[in-house]
């Protein structure tokens, strides 16, 4: 969510009614986020000058650990270098540090092929957005769990009861520090990541949804506490000595 929002950001910097606009002091405390959009703080650093140049070798585009030789325009100036500059910062501050493992595996490459275009500026923001926007009509539509093996077939579905959440066994990147709650696509989502974890034994889908519209799962290795709940559903591991007695 961070990341797409600075994306859209530097989008607009860079096709902005005044030009191409570059922050010159790109560091993440010139960001707060506003009602879930990532917003700057600060435009005094902003500036819409480009570098002039009668060469491209007048076109380096300085990094620690990295430079880029842009080309010279025909008009004098370097071509892009403050949608660039942007970008790579972008790379340096939010997407080396976000976007590996935040997202299913089967959406991970897509991530990884952002972040390598990216640190190489291969891809310019145009490009940059419309790469993320597929991830993340991808996740929101499901369409990466095709070819995927029915896993909720293992699961018996308890009507009529919830758990009670929290003080279970904790995962990673769980959206409750007090257990193991993810989000996900579906039920059948759910089962593949009930799966994949030894400790789970059985799952509900809560009420909540995530900025993308997607439910999150609670995760629990035991049944000790199953509270009267009408409107929900305990799915149980078929295998679980619990599903069994139950």
């Amino acid at each position: 969510q961070i990341c797409l929002s600075l994306v859209k950001l530097l989008f607009y910097l860079a096709h902005s009614p005044l030009g191409s606009i570059v922050l010159l002091d790109f560091q993440p405390r010139q960001f707060v986020m506003v009602d879930g959009n990532l917003k700057v703080t600060d435009m005094d650093d902003a500036s819409t000058e480009e570098l002039s140049c009668k060469e491209d070798n007048d076109c380096t585009l300085d990094f620690p650990m990295k430079s880029f030789l842009l080309k010279c325009s025909a008009v004098g100036k370097c071509e892009g270098i403050n949608e660039k500059k942007n970008l790579f910062n972008a790379y340096r501050y939010f997407f080396t540090y976000l976007l590996p493992h935040s997202a299913p595996p089967a959406l991970q490459p897509f991530l990884s092929d952002i972040l390598n275009a990216t640190g190489d500026l291969r891809y310019g923001i145009n490009e940059t957005l419309k790469a993320f926007e597929n991830v993340l009509y991808l996740y929101k539509s499901g369409l990466y769990l095709q070819k995927r093996p029915l896993l909720l077939k293992d699961y018996m579905p308890v009507k009529g009861f919830r758990v009670l959440e929290g003080g279970d066994y904790k995962c990673w990147p769980s959206y409750s520090y007090l257990g193991c709650l993810l989000s996900v696509h579906s039920a059948e989502e759910a089962a593949a990541v009930c799966n994949s974890q030894s400790q789970c034994q059985s799952f509900i889908i809560t009420q909540q949804r995530t900025w993308t519209g997607r439910p999150l799962a609670s995760f629990q290795s035991s049944l000790t506490t199953l509270i009267p709940d009408a409107n929900a559903v305990v799915y149980i591991k078929r295998s679980s000595s619990s599903g069994e007695r139950l």
